[in-house]
């Protein structure tokens, strides 16, 4: 049949099928045909893109966060999906926004403020110092890769200028310092007392028919919360350490590797200049580079000053106007090949041209401070100790790996990973988003114990990180839906609460009949009777002496004409009322404030006008930019 067919493709027909068939490969290309190689796009912010795969990848990380910021008080079913999910996709269409405006206006991070801003992160330190390995480990556990970190600091840093570029524009009026000054350090004198429900409680009968309708209208104060009952294995470096291995061979080789923890290591002080070079540069501007370099080594060679040759000619902003000088530094800190040259020179020895990322360097040696270190019997303890630390984090990483792939491999059953890994599964007590104790109350354990693959899929949760190399895999081995406790069960509190409810309605009356009289013209202090009569002479938006709902309602009063006074009740906690009585108003002013307490204000005053500024630009932004929401429209 093949053969037939073959012989039947001939002449101008099989010729116009080969044509109808390219034309699709030919205008899109073989990939799109096949409908592979291109990605959903969300969004269009004037000529860039927002993937489908991007949004997804910012909107797990915000919920993340949400978990992490409210912790037990996170609950996924009260959030709606789609609408965090399209206001996460807006977040981001104005963040390319500022990102756009960012470029137009010149504005740049180089690789210096990259690398610098990198470098300064405390989670990528170790000992105090900055650890590639560390770095490198922490971004994959991100889901990037070390170049797409940088790019993402870039971005940042580069959101920021527009920011601070705005900031440093605005400045502030002298009316509006003083008018901030008047509403913040205003004063109040304000007199008041508090009507305690308690004083109103009372054994007046409560029907059935009574509890039965409150427990209706209140019938989410009786839930009891879904439950689950957990198993887990739980991985963590320090316990893993303790079981490594800890030879006197290993324990020899990691003391002469690590010298440097065990005393003080050798720092070097040198001068350097710099002529940037970029590493993908043709061959004609390396042969620039490369004859300035030699010049500037030439008349060093013929006795010029480093120093001056520095200031003049180094391509390294940061360090050209101290003539090229570095400080002390130890090893670890700088590019491989420029530490590398530095530790190999004499002092006041001057270096051959070194290649580094950056470009070209001459390096000159200017100080030596030696460092002292320990013997190894002297520090035996110390390297037994961070050798099993290093190892257990060396292992932890490697168990992490199998523990991840071998409750994926099996997802109904913690014991394949408890066996091969010598790990306990350890088994939780009944336990509700509050009740949780320990690791099990972290965000992400309790989103993943309530997750619908492991809760009603029982399926082995995911790797879960908890940090300080300490990670986790559960699974629900059973579980109670909420429910809700019958009136029979909860008949007593139910009744405790109708009778604080009456409590607080009459306590309530009290107060505005007290307020009514206010109003007439009597005085609070004739009428507090047997409550006692408070007061605070000066009260401040920050006065700890005066119940905080009390308070909010005191400057949030209008301000009493001369000779009258402005009175009000304010609900208190557990059903009390206060009634107040305000006298006098006190505005700020700038003589009050020294020097240094007007400068604060001054800043205070500037940071919010600089808010208020940005936030107007990016609505202008927003206004002019070319916006299409593909896949669903955040207004919608």
């Amino acid at each position: 049949m093949l053969q037939n067919i073959r012989d039947r493709a001939q002449g101008w027909i099989a010729w116009a099928i080969v044509i109808l068939i390219s034309i699709p490969f030919a205008l899109w290309g073989i990939q799109e045909y096949l409908g592979v190689g291109s990605e959903p796009v969300v969004a269009t912010v004037n000529d860039n893109e927002i993937t489908e795969r991007e949004l997804d990848r910012r909107y797990q990380q915000f919920r993340q966060d949400l978990r992490e910021q409210l912790g037990a008080a996170y609950r996924p079913e009260l959030f709606d999906d789609n609408r965090m999910r399209q206001e996460v996709l807006k977040r981001m269409v104005r963040e390319d926004l500022i990102l756009q405006a960012s470029h137009d206006m010149g504005m740049r991070a180089g690789d210096s403020l990259v690398r610098q801003t990198i470098l300064g992160i405390s989670a990528f330190t170790r000992d105090g110092r900055f650890d590639q390995q560390t770095f490198e480990r922490s971004v994959r556990l991100q889901g990037l890769t070390p170049a797409g970190f940088e790019e993402r600091v870039r971005q940042a840093l580069l959101s920021e200028q527009l920011s601070q570029a705005v900031q440093g524009s605005v400045f502030v009026t002298e009316h509006e310092l003083n008018e901030a000054v008047r509403l913040n350090n205003q004063t109040r004198k304000v007199d008041y007392v508090v009507i305690p429900s308690k004083n109103f409680e009372s054994d007046e009968a409560i029907t059935d028919a009574e509890a039965a309708a409150y427990y209706d209208e209140h019938q989410t104060d009786f839930r009891t919360p879904e439950q689950v009952k957990l198993e887990y294995i739980l991985l963590n470096a320090q316990s893993v350490g303790k079981s490594a291995e800890a030879t006197d061979d290993a324990l020899l080789a990691f003391f002469d590797d690590n010298q440097e923890k065990y005393g003080r290591p050798e720092e070097r002080q040198a001068s350097h200049i710099l002529i940037k070079l970029a590493e993908d540069a043709d061959q004609a501007t390396l042969t620039q580079v490369l004859a300035r370099i030699g010049d500037l080594k030439h008349r060093l060679m013929q006795g010029e000053d480093f120093a001056e040759l520095a200031k003049a000619n180094s391509e390294d902003t940061g360090t050209a106007e101290n003539g090229g000088d570095l400080g002390y530094f130890g090893k670890g800190i700088m590019d491989p090949a420029f530490e590398e040259a530095v530790f190999n020179l004499q002092e006041g020895e001057l270096s051959e041209p070194v290649r580094t990322t950056f470009g070209y360097h001459l390096i000159k040696l200017t100080g030596i401070k030696a460092g002292d270190v320990k013997t190894f019997e002297e520090a035996r303890a110390d390297v037994e100790a961070d050798f099993r630390k290093a190892e257990g984090e060396r292992l932890y990483f490697e168990q992490a790996e199998k523990l991840a792939d071998l409750s994926y491999e099996d997802p109904s059953s913690l014991e394949p990973a408890s066996s091969e890994l010598n790990l306990e599964i350890i088994e939780s007590d009944w336990m509700d988003r509050n009740s949780a104790q320990g690791i099990l109350r972290s965000p992400k354990v309790l989103a993943a114990a309530f997750s619908e693959d492991v809760l009603l899929e029982r399926h082995n949760s995911e790797l879960i990180e908890l940090g300080q190399l300490q990670s986790i895999v559960l699974r629900v081995v059973d579980h109670k839906e909420a429910s809700f406790e019958p009136l029979e069960v909860v008949k007593e509190t139910v009744l405790g609460k109708i009778k604080q409810q009456r409590a607080a309605e009459k306590a309530e009356e009290e107060a505005e009949k007290l307020l009514a009289r206010l109003n007439e013209g009597a005085a609070l202090a004739h009428l507090s009777g047997d409550y006692e009569l408070q007061g605070v002479d000066a009260a401040k938006r920050s006065e700890v002496s005066m119940p905080l709902p009390l308070l909010r309602k005191v400057f949030r009063s209008p301000r009493p004409e001369p000779g009258k006074v402005v009175s009000g009740l304010a609900k208190l906690n557990q059903g009390n009322v206060a009634v107040f009585s305000i006298y006098e108003v006190n505005d700020g002013s700038m003589e009050e404030l020294d020097e240094a307490l007007k400068e604060q204000m001054k800043a205070q005053v500037r940071s919010g006008l600089s808010r208020n500024q940005f936030n107007s630009l990016v609505e202008d932004l927003l206004g002019h930019a070319d916006i299409n929401y593909l896949l669903s429209d955040p207004e919608d």
